[in-house]
């Protein structure tokens, strides 16, 4: 409780300073490379702090989300720079074109699933940068579909931030309290609703396979 009071003395220092502004934007941009930086938490905060100042939170919002969108468009970069010696490694062997092959798939499959959802996900943006520039996700729908994943991303933080700060006006502590909780339910729904799919998903591949190999049995 003494770590959130000081963290938040800290951002309220900030407000009214342009360096605010530039605090939000550079830990939103970084946590696509360093998933230690607390970006939701960062804009949680600062949203609790404003307060109903709708067009300050706005402001929040869109710096927040045009930080989250360069920095996911820079770890894409990176991994399209990285990417031929990583997949070059990756496709040692057969079992390593398997590998690659498989890799290659999932991202063709998954791939809006994974850059509109997986920022919620600890780590999530770091993987989601990497893997679409190396596999070649094509950069044009990374670009767009990322600037629509972000966008969602700073609104929902900001969000969040509201309603702690608007139940707890005067004790913004309880306010993020409030808020973080109702980050983790949300961030855990949508973890579960993920796993959930996956065994969907399992369970239909399994079943054509069978269905497949009882076809092709000869009498």
């Amino acid at each position: 409780m003494e770590l959130l009071e000081y963290v938040t003395e800290l951002l309220r220092g900030t407000l009214g300073s342009p360096w605010l502004w530039v605090i939000v934007f550079l830990v939103s941009g970084l946590d696509a490379l360093l998933p230690f930086m607390p970006s939701e938490t960062t804009v949680i905060t600062v949203a609790v702090l404003i307060g109903p100042d709708f067009p300050q939170l706005a402001l929040l919002a869109l710096v927040s989300a045009l930080g989250a969108w360069l920095g996911d468009c820079l770890g894409y970069t990176v991994g399209a720079a990285a990417g031929p010696r990583a997949l070059a490694r990756l496709q040692r062997g057969p079992d390593g074109v398997r590998r690659y092959e498989w890799a290659k798939i999932q991202v063709r499959r998954n791939a809006v699933l994974l850059i509109l959802a997986a920022r919620y996900l600890p780590g999530g943006r770091v993987a989601s940068g990497l893997a679409n520039g190396s596999l070649g996700y094509p950069p044009r729908k990374f670009v767009l579909l990322d600037a629509l994943g972000a966008g969602i991303w700073a609104v929902y933080s900001v969000l969040i931030g509201l309603i702690g700060g608007a139940t707890f006006a005067d004790e913004p502590e309880k306010g993020l309290l409030l808020s973080f909780a109702i980050g983790l339910l949300l961030v855990a729904a949508i973890e579960i609703g993920r796993r959930v799919r996956v065994r969907i998903l399992t369970r239909r591949r399994a079943a054509a396979e069978t269905s497949d190999n009882g076809l092709c049995v000869e009498p």
